[in-house]
């Protein structure tokens, strides 16, 4: 009987994507089938309005229509625009004294009030047609309106062009998300991750399983939020990502996995972060990383905006090491050049103290990028800002050198390099008359970094004077690959982290290092980057429990007991597997070119964490408290702070 069932099942899984039974809702099926090869979304189905304010053209001249929506503005209360998610229209308010009541509703409401208007399509007038509205040809003589709420004075205007301060957007975010911008980039964000869902679920097989948000903690990696239970000492955590449970699917059999997951990392004030952010969480049994790199490129290709150019695979790809070399980072922008070069050689018979200094201990280079154009752009002070800036963030030496320009500005090095060294830099470096080199010596690593960031610093100043070196229509993907296994800990150097996470498996061709010179070994992760940042990263997973078992207490040594669960599993017959997350936020905001992540998350956090909507975090009261055996421990000097936590909270400037 079982394996009846089984056979059943099996073949009902089988069936190709598109085939529909006709046993089931065989008439919806039928409309489901029609509207997808349609796919014109009824955007007025179920709802008060006959269409929108969008979507009506001189093809709708003559039809009677109901629009619902805000009134954008209004012009000698003789016109008013009314705006909706779709668009805008414009409406003709009745003059005649037999409409008196629909003119007084629609010239006494503030603008930003909700109403609703019924009336005829009509032609614009010859010479008032607008062709910057695409509803320009057209307007509506409106008999009937209704006013279905007033708006009170706004704390600013919903218009795009409308300077307003990012706290007094996210203090009112619901008015900001009015506005067009906010509301493209919602959408933009809705129509990509249907396309993802399609591209995953209905092509290649992928199961949608939700995992759980309490959770226990997890050892290394990001710091995690608390969630306190009513056993006492007892703690959640809010999942970092769902790395522990996506594993446990692939032992469970489930083969293939994803979901737009909820992630939370508790890092403090960063930029670029939100502590509660969005990825797209994906799993496969039995892959290697070219199957998971071709399955992104295809998952990008097909939930790809239609109004950009279309997304070209494969993506390149670079070595950990080549990325670091070469750009100085780990997330290389890779759509202009400027390159760090490596100079060693030329000077190894250098009479030049400080490179000598260099060149004489281990992982001592000389290493250099060239601006191109950096006469004709930068100033005496730009670069003097940004050696300022390798000396303050890097205790790092930088000399300009001019090698072809005559500078007073110049460095000493400049002075001192032999006519056989300056031909050689020239031809390695593709140096011009307008050419800058900044150059600077020291360990390896240190070095890349120092530069990788003046590199960006370089576009930065160049761009504000007007070269443009990052085409913000370009979109330049990359995969970083064969990142270390493992880091050195910034408090303690003489013992281990992992550089991705503790699941991560060695690449094959370096597993005999793991037990002699762990810090040498590869890893098998990866990393994908779409014009310098990074927007997904994953790894294939260390599947024996053995190995697993060692990484963790030998060579990390965290606590096994933690994991206890995991370390089981893998020992009962898991498959060979591997993943990836992206980042849906910050992929968005580089679709959208939006400034900040923030402008593409409907409700987010501010720079500093805060809800300033609806100003949380937010204390408890003692009572509330109790039966979480939590008991707030105020510092002496925080009294006045505990006090003013009951107070109303203002927003940050």
């Amino acid at each position: 009987m079982f394996s009846c069932w089984l056979s059943r099942l099996c073949r009902g899984l089988s069936t190709p994507t598109g085939r529909i039974t006709h046993r089931i809702h065989g008439s919806l099926s039928r409309r489901l089938m029609l509207g997808s090869r349609r796919r014109i979304p009824e955007l007025s189905s179920f709802v008060a309005r006959t269409n929108t304010c969008g979507e009506l053209r001189s093809s709708h001249v003559g039809q009677e229509v109901t629009l619902c929506g805000w009134i954008q503005y209004r012009r000698q209360n003789i016109f008013l625009v009314l705006r909706d998610f779709h668009g805008l229209v414009q409406v003709l308010i009745p003059q005649d004294e037999s409409a008196a009541s629909v003119k007084k509703i629609l010239c006494e409401a503030p603008v930003e009030s909700v109403v609703q208007v019924s009336g005829k399509v009509i032609s614009r007038p010859p010479g008032q047609e607008n062709p910057k509205m695409p509803t320009g040809e057209i307007e509506i003589q409106v008999k009937s309106a209704e006013l279905l709420n007033a708006c009170k004075k706004l704390p600013f205007e919903i218009k795009d062009f409308m300077k307003k301060t990012e706290a007094l957007r996210l203090q009112y975010r619901y008015l900001d998300l009015r506005s067009f911008q906010m509301q493209h980039n919602l959408r933009l964000r809705s129509q990509m991750v249907m396309k993802m869902r399609e591209y995953l679920c209905n092509l290649h097989g992928f199961v949608d399983i939700e995992t759980p948000t309490l959770c226990k903690r997890t050892p290394g990696g990001a710091k995690e939020f608390i969630i306190p239970s009513r056993e006492p000492g007892k703690f959640y955590c809010l999942p970092q990502s769902p790395q522990q449970f996506k594993q446990l699917l692939m032992v469970g059999g489930l083969d293939r996995y994803f979901q737009v997951a909820r992630c939370y990392r508790d890092e403090g004030s960063r930029p670029d972060r939100q502590p509660e952010f969005t990825q797209i969480d994906i799993e496969m049994s039995f892959v290697d990383q070219t199957g998971i790199r071709s399955l992104i490129e295809g998952l990008l290709q097909y939930s790809w905006p239609r109004d950009k150019d279309p997304v070209a695979v494969p993506f390149p790809s670079m070595t950990f090491a080549e990325a670091l070399a070469s750009y100085g980072t780990d997330k290389p922008d890779t759509r202009f050049g400027m390159k760090i070069v490596d100079i060693s050689d030329v000077f190894r018979n250098t009479e030049v103290e400080y490179l000598q200094d260099a060149l004489s201990k281990p992982q001592g280079t000389v290493k250099a990028i060239c601006i191109s154009e950096g006469t004709k752009y930068l100033k005496r002070k730009d670069i003097e800002s940004l050696r300022k800036f390798a000396a303050d963030h890097f205790n790092q030496e930088v000399l300009p050198v001019f090698l072809k320009a005559n500078r007073n500005w110049n460095s000493p090095v400049a002075k001192s390099i032999m006519e056989e060294q300056r031909s050689e830099l020239i031809r390695l470096m593709d140096i011009q008359e307008d050419s800058v080199v900044l150059l600077t010596a020291g360990e390896h690593r240190k070095v890349c970094s120092v530069l990788g960031k003046l590199r960006l610093e370089c576009a930065d100043l160049l761009e504000a004077r007007g070269l443009v070196l990052r085409d913000p229509a370009l979109f330049s993907f990359l995969w970083v690959v064969d990142f270390p296994l493992f880091l050195p800990k910034e408090e303690n150097p003489g013992e281990l982290e992992s550089a991705h996470h503790p699941f991560t498996a060695p690449h094959p061709s370096d597993l005999h290092l793991l037990y002699t010179e762990p810090e040498q070994v590869r890893s098998q992760h990866y990393d994908l980057v779409l014009n310098g940042s990074e927007i997904g990263g994953g790894s294939i997973r260390i599947h024996d429990a053995e190995l697993q078992h060692y990484v963790l207490a030998t060579l990390l040594k965290e606590d096994v007991k933690l994991l206890s669960h995991l370390l089981q599993a893998l020992d009962f017959g898991a498959p060979p597997h591997g993943g990836i997350a992206l980042g849906l936020d910050r992929l968005i905001c580089l679709v959208a070119g939006a400034p900040s992540i923030r402008d593409v998350i409907a409700f987010p956090k501010s720079f500093r964490g805060y809800d300033l909507m609806s100003n949380a975090p937010d204390s408890l009261p003692p009572e509330e408290l109790k039966p979480y055996h939590i008991q707030v421990s105020w510092p002496a000097e925080s009294e006045a702070e505990k006090s003013s936590l009951n107070q109303p909270y203002h927003p940050e400037s």
